[in-house]
Order: structure tokens, then sequence, then C-alpha cells
């Protein structure tokens, strides 16, 4: 599967849970190793173990139930939740080789997912305001089914996505999803989507060469 990716970038995808700290310190040397030109570029697709994220924004009164482990993620954004039946995507590439241009890959990353979850049959979108992936859930309101949240040092960037296959929901409750309380947490598992890792996996990367040249593009206005 790794053809669908150019030689210069890594694709590693981890079969079992993966903590998030340990994900973490290895994302942040890989980091360094890349900017450094000691290592190559990596997509890693993996599952946490259940933990809450705290983002460089997060709100302490927005932790609600900390009944998991609180880890500070060092991205930008505000608390998130990852878990069991949540795909999450780490995209550590260096802009220094793109256009350097940090809205248009939170653009083209957020466009990456939207257009997989319409291979599934799943509508989604970006919503002014409010960051994140957004679809219409079963009870015909707007919900997130995708987080989004990076940070960039030395024009490498770090973290990436996450899309709730077939998480348990309840577990969103523990906090304010990305502060936004208003609106809820779907899955593609409550909208009736049977989808397996492998799948989604397939999925996205078939559409890695289309990402890969959105970063060459000048971000939309």
């Amino acid at each position: 599967m790794n053809s669908v990716l150019p030689e210069s970038i890594e694709l590693r995808q981890s079969p079992d849970p993966v903590p998030y700290r340990v994900a973490l310190e290895e994302m942040t040397a890989r980091n360094a190793a890349i900017a450094a030109g000691e290592a190559r570029e990596l997509i890693w697709l993996l599952e946490h173990p259940p933990v809450y994220t705290a983002g460089t924004s997060a709100d302490r009164a927005e932790l609600l139930d900390p009944r998991f482990e609180v880890v500070e993620a060092g991205r930008g954004g505000r608390y998130t939740y990852h878990g069991p039946g949540q795909r999450v995507g780490y995209v550590l590439l260096d802009l220094k080789r793109r256009a350097r241009d940090v809205r248009g890959f939170v653009h083209a990353l957020e466009g990456w997912v939207i257009a997989t979850l319409a291979d599934f049959w799943v509508e989604s979108w970006r919503s002014e305001g409010r960051i994140g992936i957004w679809t219409r859930d079963i009870d015909g309101r707007e919900a997130k089914i995708g987080a989004i949240g990076v940070r960039i040092r030395r024009w490498v960037t770090m973290h990436g996505f996450s899309v709730n296959i077939a998480p348990d929901l309840a577990h969103f409750g523990g906090i304010v999803p990305c502060g936004i309380e208003e609106f809820g947490v779907t899955s593609l598992a409550r909208l009736g989507h049977k989808v397996d890792y492998a799948a989604w996996d397939r999925a996205l990367l078939a559409r890695a060469g289309e990402f890969l040249a959105m970063l060459d593009k000048a971000c939309p206005n």
C-alpha cells in the first residue's frame, strides 16, 4: 500500500493501540529529525487508548469529567478525545519542500478527510468559525465526525486529524469537544456505515496524491 505515497514519505499503520504519550514523544522526535534532514516525512495511521488531550487554547472549565488520562498535546485547539474506534492520522510533512502556507495545509488536510468520507456516502463539510469536520447526524442536526489539530515547528507539520469510525460516543461527554457546546459528536457507525480501519485506510491513501497536490497550491481565499 505504501506505493500510493512517494518514496520520500514513510507510511506507518500501527496494528495495536499506541499510548498517546508514546506517540507524542515519537512524533516530536521525528519532527526534529525531518527538519534536520535526517529522516523521511511520515504519515502515521493509528488508534489510541482512551485519553483526553489539551491543545494550547484549552480552557480548564471545558474538562467536565476527567475520567481518562489528560495530556498536554502542544497542538492548536482545545480539548479533544481519542480512543478505540477512532482512526487518527498524524501527518509529518516538510512544508519547506512545498508551499509554506499554514492555512493551506489545514485546508488540504480537511479536504482529504471530507473526500474520504464521501467515499463512504457521508457528506461532510467545513463550518465557518468551528474547527473540525461536520456532517448531518441522525437527528438532522449538525455534528462533528472528525477533528483537526496541527502544530508546525521549523515548517514541519505535526499532529493531524481523527475520524470517528465506531467509538463509544459517551466518552466525549467528559469534555466540551473543541470548546463547542451546542453541537454533538457522531460517527460512521452511528450514521449506519459499517467501516473497519482497513477499508478506511485504503480509501484515505487512495486520495493521498490529491492531498499532496493541494499542498503545492496557494491557500484558497
